[in-house]
């Protein structure tokens, strides 16, 4: 829900300024998809999106004596909305000013009809998808990978950004777990080598396995580290997180937090947790690059056949199809003081044996590819479907 509050000189005539009120927020809001809370702040900051409408100029002392009990809520983010008629512009700039002095976030929302309906769309998916995330509970199943030198995170700067939990889970209490689970047989139909068919019902193991664990936990998300499982019980969660991410619990591979949160990131905005991959190759002359990892959400993709395992070759992989088209490479660092988002296509799907089983092309900018050169988060990043980099630097 959106709601809209105002402020409003008591110098300007009520019954123009209501006409201009009126007509404004009709071509804002043409369906009526709002709720007029006039000057009655009592529930401010309890909608997905809060608009201050400021209609007239002289609004600003109106303003400085709300904001101590707006302050008092929490809220550290304003968007003013104003019309550009009675002043209402400048005023809306000595508030942002102000707002900036007290170290608060602002942003005044003006210009054509049609800009505004587009930006308020934009704010609230990204409001929304912020409620979404906060008081989630993400499980980190084993520590991250040996090899993840650079791929941790600290659990206080995710709570205090995101509103996300970590939860610490023993390794051996999944294995435990998977000791106790129920296997089934590899699904009729499917074309599958002998490796892949007798490792199936393992595979769907795990996946049992790691359901327990969320309900357990109260999971949302998880991450796995899943190498731990080609020793331990001569498989691995290639199949299981496949599975999870199309049910819309975000899970990542290897104990990667970042990717993780990037994943979960990604579905708040998109309902898409995104492909965690890494590249296997760059050309920073084109901008061309091609990732490739053994899991994909099957949401995600337009057919898939599975393989096995890459580097161990047992186990289920994943190899996916993805349709050609826009997609945005994304990745915040583990203490979400940094992030990465690009723009590009999906020019084509391969495969290669000597890569791990889903493997796409991607077409970014030269420039956007010698990032990946020269100041990387990490080896991981997530593929997401569409162009959404301006509504990820929005959230973040």
């Amino acid at each position: 829900m959106i709601a809209v509050y105002t402020i409003t000189s008591s110098l300007h005539d009520e019954n123009s300024v209501s006409r201009i009120s009126d007509s404004f927020l009709k071509g804002i809001f043409p369906e009526g998809d709002f709720e007029y809370k006039g000057s009655d702040f009592r529930d401010f900051g309890t909608h997905a999106l809060d608009l201050i409408y400021v209609r007239t100029g002289g609004a600003e002392g109106i303003f400085k004596h709300l904001l101590p009990e707006m302050l008092a809520r929490g809220i550290d983010r304003y968007y003013l909305l104003t019309s550009g008629k009675s002043n209402s512009l400048a005023a809306s700039l000595e508030i942002l000013s102000y707002l900036r002095q007290q170290g608060l976030k602002g942003e005044v929302l003006h210009g054509s009809e049609t800009y505004l309906q587009e930006r308020v769309h934009a704010i609230v998916q990204v409001q929304e998808a912020r409620l979404r995330l906060r008081d989630k509970r993400i499980g980190v199943i084993g520590q991250p990978s040996d090899w993840l030198i650079a791929s941790h995170a600290d659990p206080m700067a995710v709570l205090d950004r995101l509103g996300v939990r970590m939860v610490e889970i023993p390794m051996e209490e999944l294995l435990v777990e998977i000791g106790k689970a129920q296997g089934e047989p590899a699904p009729d139909g499917q074309e599958m080598q002998r490796k892949v068919r007798d490792a199936y019902p393992g595979a769907v193991k795990i996946y049992n396995a790691l359901k327990v664990l969320v309900e357990r936990y109260r999971l949302d998300a998880f991450t796995l580290r899943c190498f731990d499982l080609l020793t331990a019980v001569g498989n691995t969660g290639c199949l299981a997180l496949a599975c999870f991410n199309s049910e819309g619990i975000p899970a990542s591979c290897e104990g990667d937090v970042p990717a993780l949160l990037s994943m979960m990131i990604a579905n708040a905005l998109t309902g898409i947790s995104g492909f965690q991959a890494n590249p296997a190759r760059i050309d920073t002359e084109t901008g061309e690059m091609l990732f490739a990892h053994c899991t994909i959400p099957f949401n995600m993709v337009e057919n898939w056949s599975f393989d096995t395992h890459f580097e161990s070759g047992i186990g289920v992989g994943i190899h996916g199809i993805f349709p050609e088209g826009p997609v945005t490479v994304f990745k915040v660092s583990g203490d979400l003081k940094r992030h990465f988002a690009a723009e590009g296509e999906l020019v084509g799907n391969q495969y290669e044996q000597d890569l791990c089983r889903t493997q796409v092309n991607l077409q970014l900018s030269p420039e956007d590819a010698r990032y990946f050169l020269t100041d990387p988060i990490g080896n991981h990043h997530i593929i997401i479907p569409g162009h959404c980099k301006a509504l990820l630097e929005e959230l973040l």
